[in-house]
C-alpha cells in the first residue's frame, strides 16, 4: 500500500449500483484498506434505486454507510432551471445534460464527507472524458483539502476481461449481457441520455435504432400534431396546460411529450475539455420543448439590448457548465445576471409537437414589450413618425459614409 492509501481512512464512492461502480467499491477496500461509504443519487434515471443498497449490504458496506438520496427536485429546480434561465447550449447543440447533473452529485458527495469524518472522495469517471474534471473541480471548488480517488486512472485493469475476472474472484454478480464488450455506453438523469462508444465511434454512420433510450423516432410519431402550452415566471416553467407543476414533475410530463412525439434527438460530434474530439447521440425530448418555448416567451419580454447581450454570453456560460466550472466564480457572475434579466419573463407559451419539431404558435405576457400601435402601418395615433427614421439613417451611416470617401480618395 502506497503512503497516500495509509493516510485514508474514510472514502465516499459516487456508487451507481452497476458493475463498474460494484468493482471499484471492492477494489477500494482491497486497495486502500479503507471504510466506504456509498452514494446513490436519484436524478430521475429511470431503473430502481434501491438494488444499489441490497448490492452494497451485500458486498460489506454497513447500513449506516449506505446514504441514497431523492434529488430530482433539486436537480432541476437549482441546477437545470438556472442553466435554462441562459439558453444554454454547448457549441450550438448540446443541451449539457450530463454536465449539469456532475456537480451536484459532487456536491452531496462532499456533505457526507463532512457529515461522517471521511477524508476522501471517489468517482467512476474514465480518464479519457469530461466527467473527471467536472466531479474533480467540484470537489475541490467545495473542500479545497479533500482527497481524490479516481481508479480509472490508478488501477492495472486493461480489459473488460481483467473487470470480470476480478469481479467473479470477488464473488460480485455478473449479468450475462455485462460479460462481453457493451454495445454503448449510456449516462442518463431526469433531463436526457447520452449514449457514446463502440457503435457510435465513426461518425460517419447512423446510429443504430436500439442506441435510442427515451424518444421514438420522428417517423413513428403520430401524424396528429399535440398542443401544449407552458407558463412561466421569472423565467422557469411552472405549469402545462394550466396546471401548476413541480419542476421535476413538470419535466417529467414534458419528457413524455417530447418521447411521443420524436423530439430531442441530437446526434453531435463534441470538443471535449481534454482535448478530444468524440462522437454522442443525446436525447433531450423535455429539455428541448422547454428551450424553444423559454425563447418565445423572452422574445416578448426581453429589451433587444438585455436579448442580444444574453446571446453574446450564453456560449460563455455553457462552455463553463460544460468544463465543471459550475462552483467558479464568472458562472455564478453570470448567473446574477441572467437571473436579473429574467424578472420580468412571465408569460404563456402555445407549442404545437409534431414529429420531431417544436414549432411555437402563440405566446402572451402581462409584461409583453410588443405593441401592435408601433408595429401596424395602420398607424392612425401618430406613435411613430415615419420621417424620424431619415435621420436616425444618415447618424447610423456617418461612419460608413466617411470611410467611403476617404477610400474613393474624396
Amino acid at each position: 500500500m502506497t503512503e497516500a492509501a495509509q493516510s485514508i481512512n474514510k472514502v465516499v464512492l459516487a456508487y451507481s449500483g452497476g458493475l463498474d461502480t460494484s468493482i471499484i467499491l471492492k477494489w477500494l477496500q482491497e486497495t486502500y484498506g479503507t471504510e466506504v461509504i456509498t452514494f446513490t443519487a436519484d436524478l430521475g434515471q429511470g431503473g430502481e434505486i434501491e438494488p444499489a443498497r441490497e448490492k452494497a449490504l451485500m458486498l460489506g458496506i454497513k447500513p449506516e454507510n449506505i446514504y441514497i438520496e431523492d434529488l430530482r427536485e433539486e436537480f432541476v429546480r437549482d441546477y437545470v432551471f438556472p442553466m435554462f434561465r441562459a439558453n444554454a447550449l454547448y457549441e450550438g447543440v448540446y443541451l449539457l445534460g450530463t454536465s449539469v447533473a456532475r456537480p451536484l452529485i459532487a456536491k452531496k458527495q462532499i456533505e457526507i464527507a463532512r457529515a461522517t469524518g471521511a477524508d476522501a472522495v471517489c468517482h467512476g469517471a474514465t480518464g479519457k472524458g469530461n466527467d473527471q474534471v467536472r466531479f474533480e473541480l467540484s470537489y475541490y471548488a467545495l473542500e479545497p483539502g479533500i482527497k481524490i480517488i479516481a481508479p480509472w486512472r490508478e488501477w492495472q485493469f486493461k480489459s473488460r476481461e481483467d473487470l470480470i475476472e476480478f469481479a467473479e474472484r470477488h464473488q460480485i454478480p455478473v449479468a450475462k449481457d455485462k460479460r462481453g464488450e457493451a454495445p454503448f455506453s449510456v449516462d442518463a438523469n431526469l433531463l436526457h441520455s447520452s449514449s457514446e462508444g463502440k457503435v457510435l465511434e465513426d461518425p460517419a454512420v447512423e446510429p443504430p435504432d436500439y442506441v435510442y433510450q427515451r424518444t421514438i423516432s420522428p417517423e413513428q410519431a403520430p401524424d396528429a400534431a399535440t398542443i401544449v402550452t407552458i407558463g412561466f415566471e421569472k423565467g422557469d416553467p411552472v405549469s402545462l396546460d394550466g396546471k401548476k407543476l413541480s419542476p421535476a414533475t413538470l419535466l417529467a410530463k414534458l419528457n413524455d411529450l417530447g418521447r411521443d412525439n420524436g423530439i430531442g434527438r441530437v446526434d453531435l460530434v463534441e470538443n471535449r475539455f481534454v482535448g478530444m474530439k468524440s462522437r454522442g447521440v443525446y436525447e433531450t425530448p423535455g429539455g428541448t420543448i422547454l428551450w424553444h418555448a423559454h425563447r418565445a416567451v423572452e422574445s416578448l419580454t426581453l429589451d433587444r439590448g438585455a436579448m442580444h447581450l444574453k446571446d453574446e454570453l450564453m456560449p460563455r456560460y455553457a462552455e463553463l457548465v460544460y468544463y465543471g466550472f459550475w462552483f467558479s466564480p464568472e458562472r455564478e457572475m453570470l448567473q446574477a445576471l441572467i437571473d436579473k434579466s429574467q424578472e420580468p419573463v412571465d408569460g404563456d407559451v402555445r407549442l404545437k409537437l409534431y414529429k420531431g419539431n417544436v414549432i411555437v404558435i402563440g405566446r402572451e405576457s402581462p409584461k409583453s414589450l410588443y405593441s401592435s400601435t408601433l408595429v401596424t402601418f395602420e398607424d392612425d395615433r401618430g406613435a411613430y413618425d415615419q420621417k424620424d427614421a431619415e435621420g436616425f439613417i444618415k447618424l447610423n451611416a456617418l461612419r460608413l459614409r466617411t470611410l467611403a470617401m476617404r477610400d474613393r480618395g474624396r
